[in-house]
């Protein structure tokens, strides 16, 4: 085999490998998949009534493909408001499934007026405004992390 088979070889199996670790589910990562691709946001959890109200209040500049994801017991009727929120924000609703619902851009920093969801949804994964559309995320788009239900997951952390 010469050098430059041997050497293919190699990158092919280091990419497999790379691509197969960086899908594992972990508690702090999300990620997402459509017919735009895929992408990997570094996450904080809000999965309890105080984190959730607390949200990404007072945070005054938040890093590209970072967010926070904020986890309901169940799905129900959501909706979210900008009050004390410093830069503006996508807001991506997804359902029990991990399914994206909804994708509200560019909400406004301050702004109390409501920003309904959906009346299911189960999980609200908000980032930096305009990377929605940068990434192509969309309804349908499909999410993966370990609060998403294995038994009920589009994209189950198992596979």
């Amino acid at each position: 085999m010469g050098k430059w088979c041997v050497l293919s070889v190699f990158f092919a199996y280091a990419t497999a490998s790379a691509v197969a670790a960086e899908t594992q589910c972990q508690e702090d990562v999300v990620y997402l998949r459509g017919d735009w691709g895929s992408a990997r946001v570094s996450v904080d959890i809000a999965d309890t009534p105080e984190l959730r109200s607390r949200g990404l209040m007072f945070v005054e500049n938040m890093p590209a493909m970072q967010g926070m994801l904020f986890v309901y017991e169940r799905e129900q009727p959501v909706s979210f408001w900008m009050k004390n929120t410093l830069i503006p924000l996508d807001m991506i609703f997804a359902d029990a499934s991990g399914v994206v619902q909804r994708v509200h851009e560019n909400a406004i920093p301050g702004d109390l007026t409501g920003i309904p969801g959906g009346s299911e949804i189960q999980f609200v994964l908000e980032i930096n405004a305009g990377m929605a559309d940068r990434l192509g995320i969309d309804a349908g788009t499909e999410m993966r992390h370990p609060s998403i239900s294995d038994d009920t997951a589009a994209w189950p952390c198992a596979s």
